[in-house]
């Protein structure tokens, strides 16, 4: 498989507010970034969509580390989901999980992609350059969201 390390980040300006996202993947010497946004989102759903447009991104099955600052998105993923999943998508409080139709489409590329992916937690804003790099794109995506930098092609 295709090693492949990712950095994903979500940023929003008010929570709700104009959010982006942001995604470097790096395989060998070859880099891609990504990024987008919306109007009206959370910092959660943005954290969330860097995921898993990161993850469609990838065209064959590959190794990947993924690195997020997110730990509402590392827990989710490595703790929390097994539980929601087998409540109906019900926290433990018997609450609604937020964020369900996200976290229904991550776990089906997951699931489904036939990747092998390591997750592990990185400290936002602490000069670690991949993060630093997937927290820029996702400020870009804010900007392409208010209409002030155009879309990615």
């Amino acid at each position: 498989m295709n090693p492949v390390v990712i950095y994903t980040d979500g940023a929003c300006k008010g929570n709700p507010g104009p959010g982006g996202w942001g995604a470097l993947l790096r395989s060998g010497a070859t880099e891609k970034e990504i990024f987008g946004g919306e109007r009206l989102t959370t910092n959660n759903r943005m954290e969330l969509m860097a995921v898993i447009q990161a993850l469609q991104a990838l065209k064959r099955p590959c190794a990947v580390v993924l690195n997020v600052d997110s730990l509402y998105v590392l827990k989710g993923m490595t703790e929390w989901l097994p539980g929601w999943k087998a409540k109906g998508w019900r926290t433990s409080t018997k609450q609604p999980v937020k964020n369900v139709e996200l976290w229904q489409a991550l776990d089906e590329l997951v699931n489904r992609g036939g990747h092998t992916i390591e997750w592990r937690w990185v400290r936002g804003h602490n000069g670690d350059p991949g993060n630093e790099r997937a927290d820029e794109l996702a400020n870009r995506g804010v900007e392409v969201a208010l209409g002030r930098l155009p879309a990615p092609m």
